[in-house]
């Protein structure tokens, strides 16, 4: 007695699995698109490579005029002055001296040098402390 074969059963597509992925990139890309803020529009970033990457965190932005603004208001130089952090990694100061402070500055791609410099000098004799330029990474 010849007993029959079993006919031989298709798995079932992945379909649950890729809808699974698809879904956590969707909240992925959600999530992260509402935690940092957005940069002013008028602003293209200069680009850099092979440097110390930090985070930037609230950052004065210089727009190409030399105006400068803070989550897209325009300040003035005690204005940006003002918005100086204290720096994370300092030791810790001296009875009597201020503490270390630093200041994240995102230069326009189209201000020119000059008036750059000229943007952190003044910000440094005002008291800014140290001044971290915020650029774009370039791409090797």
């Amino acid at each position: 007695m010849a007993l029959k074969r079993p006919a031989a059963r298709q798995k079932p597509e992945p379909t649950i699995a890729l809808i699974n992925v698809v879904f956590l990139m969707l909240i992925f890309f959600m999530v992260t698109s509402t935690i940092a803020p957005p940069m002013d529009e008028r602003v293209q970033l200069t680009s850099t490579s092979e440097l110390e990457g930090r985070p930037p965190p609230d950052a004065v932005v210089l727009l190409p005029d030399g105006s400068m603004t803070w989550r897209g208001e325009p300040i003035d130089l005690a204005g940006a002055v003002a918005r100086s952090a204290p720096v994370e990694d300092a030791a810790v100061p001296v009875a009597g001296e201020p503490p270390a402070m630093e200041l994240r500055l995102v230069p326009d791609r189209d201000l020119p040098a000059q008036l750059l410099m000229e943007r952190v000098a003044e910000l440094t004799e005002a008291g800014a402390g140290q001044i971290f330029l915020v650029t774009e990474r370039g791409l090797d």
